[in-house]
């Protein structure tokens, strides 16, 4: 097993035992390559819940370039949802968990 298809699978137990979401497998994929390498460095390969400049990016790089939302879209909402979602709690919040909650609440599994 490929060091991503580890980092897959643990993505998809993370969906499951804190989200309560049962992963597609196949989007999860996906959007874990459209990360790129950023999923082997441990700082980058995460999302810090409270740190506004954290959820910036997220929202410009992701939200607005990659998925095309526009700013009006309530994407602060959104990523509220998610981390409340994934729980405020957990200290370890994936970015490929996160992505991928993210595309799922705006439906927009085709842009991969």
């Amino acid at each position: 097993m490929s060091k991503r298809d580890e980092l897959i699978a643990k993505y998809a137990a993370d969906l499951k035992d804190k989200c309560g979401v049962t992963a597609d497998m196949d989007l999860l994929t996906k959007v874990t390559i459209g990360c790129g390498p950023s999923i082997y460095n441990a700082d980058a390969a995460t999302v810090s819940g409270s740190d506004e400049s954290e959820l910036e990016t997220v929202k410009n790089n992701f939200l607005i370039k990659k998925l095309g939302l526009s700013a009006s879209d309530d994407l602060d909402g959104a990523i509220d949802s998610v981390m409340e979602t994934y729980g405020r709690s957990n200290r370890n919040k994936y970015r490929a968990v996160v992505y991928y909650l993210l595309t799922k609440h705006f439906g927009k599994e085709s842009i991969y």
